[in-house]
């Protein structure tokens, strides 16, 4: 076959197929990346030939395909537009520039993640944001690991473990992401799991039985679980934190999503930290990733005691925190410092506040980048996602692509581009939403759609 695929396809095209090294040596690239280019770009094309395609084939574009591809990094910059604002496959919270500048400016070099300046003795890496947190929430002491689920885990270990009981009620024995449940975390910290009440409804008597019930062997913490990805309505009741801190066990109170921000009305209910804190748990857990609006991370505040024991529990060096997290997390509570400033700057609080005014002048600066022919503007609806506020609407304008279009085929061509751009397939027609879109992104997205539009066929 040569180097072209349109040469010796007539008998037997397997054997015409060209030696690695000879196709190798046709690309720029240093010979080890040439030579596994050239043998995916072989390997590709005998997969092809033997599911009967015989078209030619330019042997050398193809390695020079795969070539650009493999140098591409796996882990790549993606241009939401789909309006879910905490969108899980898409890493969640997207950083404010405050903790980008952070992350940057610990990677130049080494750093004091573990060293006092002032003594020159080891310090903690806890410190960088132990003060912080402590002024934002009230707590008198806290640390952080590297996601929220390690920090329950790390809490029931410290607080529980040994076989020793934890009571939480059947309506928040929850699943979270990716099939990881409650009761298996229990399980994981060695703690024991004591049910009590419905899964609709639990009162406070069945926390106050369950521990009377269990006096010679005292339950060693009561965990409450914030229904974070669902509402239960209806017939239902549950115990406040307040209630539970008023009982003789120590709380771990799961929070979910890490609420600091005050006054956003798209906030509701979700529980805060301050909150929680001030009610008098012995652990508040919850995310940096969420409505923090931060890096993953993990949360533990509360007493000093209780966070003692969970530094000093062996779980704890397993799930400690890195120093980029580390640094972009202190970055973003900083912020909220000038509450207003952390609305702005923060790019989920902003988001989620957005207004309609604003949201219809990026939504009419993109349509009228893609065109009439290709576009319109319409009403659609806004999510949260990432397991947080899952019955809040953000209603506001979208831009539709033509039902001419391949929802599909114009999608797929989205995620192709450099940076890919991810929307929505909703009703059968694309939906590009401007509340997860920066206000830089806008005239990136419209070319790129256009682009997409031009190699898309219409349907």
């Amino acid at each position: 076959m040569g180097l072209r695929g349109d040469a010796g396809l007539s008998a037997e095209p397997l054997t015409g197929l060209p030696p690695v090294n000879e196709l190798a040596a046709a690309l720029d690239a240093p010979h080890a990346e040439a030579v596994a280019a050239a043998r995916r770009a072989i390997d590709q094309r005998r997969r092809a030939l033997l599911a009967g395609e015989t078209g030619p084939v330019d042997l050398v574009a193809a390695a020079r395909v795969v070539l650009a591809q493999m140098r591409r990094p796996s882990l790549r910059r993606v241009i939401n537009a789909t309006g879910v604002i905490l969108h899980t496959n898409l890493g969640r919270a997207p950083l404010p520039a405050a903790a980008r500048a952070a992350v940057a400016h610990a990677a130049e070099g080494y750093s004091n993640l573990e060293l006092d300046l002032e003594t020159g003795a080891r310090g903690s890496r806890h410190a960088h944001v132990e003060g912080l947190l402590r002024e934002l929430t009230g707590a008198e002491s806290a640390m952080v690991v590297n996601n929220g689920a390690a920090a329950v885990l790390l809490a029931a270990a410290a607080l529980a473990g040994a076989g020793r009981s934890i009571v939480v009620s059947r309506g928040q024995l929850v699943e979270i992401g990716g099939g990881f449940r409650i009761p298996d975390v229990i399980a994981q910290s060695g703690s024991r799991l004591v049910e009590v009440g419905t899964t609709n409804r639990t009162q406070l008597g069945d926390y106050e039985r369950a521990i009377e019930d269990q006096e010679r062997a005292r339950p060693a913490a009561i965990l409450r679980v914030h229904q974070s990805n669902f509402r239960t309505v209806g017939f239902v009741a549950d115990v406040s934190v307040e209630q539970l801190c008023g009982l003789s066990v120590p709380v771990i109170d799961d929070v979910g999503s890490g609420v600091v921000a005050q006054g956003l009305v798209a906030l509701g209910n979700e529980p805060s930290l301050h909150r929680s804190v001030a009610a008098g748990a012995a652990l508040v857990c919850c995310s940096g990733d969420k409505l923090l609006g931060g890096p993953q991370a993990g949360l533990l505040l509360g007493s000093a005691a209780a966070v003692a024991a969970a530094r000093s529990h062996p779980l704890a060096r397993a799930l400690r925190i890195d120093k980029l997290s580390l640094a972009a997390l202190e970055a973003t509570l900083a912020l909220y410092r000038d509450p207003a400033r952390a609305r702005r700057e923060i790019p989920v609080l902003a988001m989620l506040d957005a207004g309609n005014r604003n949201l219809t002048r990026k939504a009419q600066a993109l349509q009228s980048a893609i065109g009439d022919a290709g576009s319109e503007i319409v009403q659609a609806t806004a999510k949260a996602g990432g397991g947080a506020l899952p019955l809040l609407e953000l209603h506001g304008p979208a831009v539709a692509i033509s039902e001419r279009f391949d929802p599909v085929a114009v999608a797929t061509a989205l995620r192709a581009s450099d940076p890919p751009v991810i929307g929505r397939i909703h009703h059968g027609r694309l939906l590009l939403d401007p509340r997860t879109l920066a206000d830089h992104e806008v005239d990136l997205v419209a070319m790129v759609v256009t682009d997409a539009l031009h190699s898309a066929a219409p349907g």
